[in-house]
């Protein structure tokens, strides 16, 4: 959207963690306010509007009746932590959140970098935005503890880590799969 940027491209206004997301790290999407890119967005519009607000809990308005029904349904990134991740910058205040955005992020690349074989980017993108980094450090000590992970294939070793997010997430009951509207 033209005049809309944003300094912040790791976590955009509405709550999306765009520096974990497949469309971000493919280079296909810009992040929230990042320039060219997908960004014929109401909320980026509405934004701008309200005085350029760079994340929506700082609008008056907030919670509006956009924010309705905004973690009910995915598209290529997870929308089921919106409301919660804009509670916890909020909260936490951004540079704290962006900071564990960040350490999120390394671990989502340690994931697709070494685990990946082809078919685990959604899993990992999707695991790394629901799980707390506590759980994904956890989830990282144990495939360093795993002794034969070396005579693993790659697809082995895959199979391992999704197990480890899969049984992390079924403790919390968090479905790691996107949720498409129909």
């Amino acid at each position: 959207m033209k005049g809309f940027n944003r300094p912040n491209q790791l976590f955009s206004l509405c709550g999306l963690n765009c520096g974990l997301c497949p469309m971000f790290l493919n280079k296909y999407c810009p992040g929230c306010g990042g320039g060219e890119g997908n960004q014929s967005c109401k909320i980026a519009r509405c934004s701008m509007e309200h005085g350029g607000v760079e994340y929506c809990f700082q609008c008056g308005e907030y919670p509006c009746e956009k924010y309705a029904h905004i973690d009910d349904y995915d598209s290529f990134i997870t929308h089921r932590r919106r409301k919660a991740d804009l509670a916890k910058a909020q909260q936490s205040g951004m540079e704290a959140y962006n900071a564990e955005q960040m350490e999120k992020a390394r671990i989502l690349g340690v994931l697709l970098s070494n685990y990946n074989d082809g078919r685990k980017k959604t899993l990992f993108c999707v695991a790394v935005n629901l799980l707390e980094l506590q759980e994904l450090q956890a989830v990282l000590r144990e495939i360093e503890c795993k002794s034969d992970m070396e005579a693993l294939s790659l697809k082995e070793k895959s199979a391992f880590v999704a197990s480890l997010l899969q049984d992390t997430a079924s403790r919390r009951k968090i479905d790691l799969k996107l949720h498409k509207k129909k």
